[in-house]
């Protein structure tokens, strides 16, 4: 249990939680010692729950929700209705996203490939809008598709209304069924492949004359001091009213875990 509760804690840490440290060993399973309002940490293989506090508590994901949209995006491409070399064009809603961004602009194509680079590394919410747009035609029906699929995979206290997570308050999940998700989405291998990228440089577009270079938003997966050797990647959030969220997979000892704090 000790083992375990350590890597959360760092995995918590390095997204500045505010967690207490000084939590015994004999800490009752409910708290864990810390004080994020909800964390679980699940076995991505079997779906086996190490350690959870308040998982199934409804709070706002912020641009973890990004890994419902990419987990639709691969299920398109999976079934062939979308291929990684199409051509996707920014609409005029979809560049007017605001908060994290790529800044893409009205009329701007990129390919499939990069669109998911951007969202991916990047956080990009208008990258995220683009291509909900180009699977479903409109986001709204990107989100009827969202909230399908999570009840394909058993979420119980999820509603989404958006593909990239700016708050909204009907727009909510649990650390619980966002490790579900994340687990799905994990099957996937280019998924995998792509949540654990550091860097990814967005070509030239017939908008832009420069490449623009994007370094990824997951701490743990860089150099600096937050760098955990186990960590294969996953997806980081902020609003003001979610706070710091975080999906993140790492290794330890062969077994591939799933970590969610809200």
């Amino acid at each position: 249990m000790k083992k375990f509760l350590s890597l959360l804690v760092a995995l918590i840490l390095a997204l500045q939680f505010p967690v207490i440290s000084a939590w015994a060993e004999e800490a009752p399973a409910d708290t864990l010692g810390i004080s994020a309002p909800s964390a679980i940490l699940m076995e991505a293989s079997t779906g086996t729950v190490v350690l959870e506090k308040n998982s199934h508590e409804q709070l706002p994901p912020a641009s973890v929700t990004k890994v419902m949209t990419l987990l639709l995006i691969f299920d398109a491409i999976s079934q062939g209705k979308i291929h990684l070399d199409d051509t996707v064009t920014t609409s005029e809603y979809a560049s007017s996203m605001g908060g994290s961004q790529v800044f893409l602009e009205a009329g701007e194509t990129q390919s499939v490939d990069t669109m998911i680079k951007c969202i991916s590394v990047a956080s990009a919410n208008d990258a995220s809008v683009a291509m909900a747009e180009y699977v479903a035609g409109t986001e709204s029906l990107f989100v009827e598709m969202m909230n399908e699929k999570a009840q394909e995979i058993g979420c119980k206290d999820t509603h989404f209304v958006n593909a990239n997570g700016l708050h909204d308050e009907n727009h909510y999940t649990t650390a619980h069924d966002l490790a579900m998700i994340a687990q799905e989405a994990y099957k996937n291998e280019e998924f995998r492949k792509i949540v654990g990228s550091r860097y990814y440089t967005i070509p030239a577009t017939n908008k832009t004359a420069e490449e623009r270079v994007l370094a990824n938003h997951h701490a743990l997966l860089g150099e600096g001091d937050w760098h955990y050797d186990g960590c294969l990647g996953g997806k980081t959030g902020y609003t003001d009213t979610a706070l710091n969220t975080l999906v993140t997979y790492f290794e330890k000892d062969g077994t591939v875990y799933i970590c969610v704090v809200l």
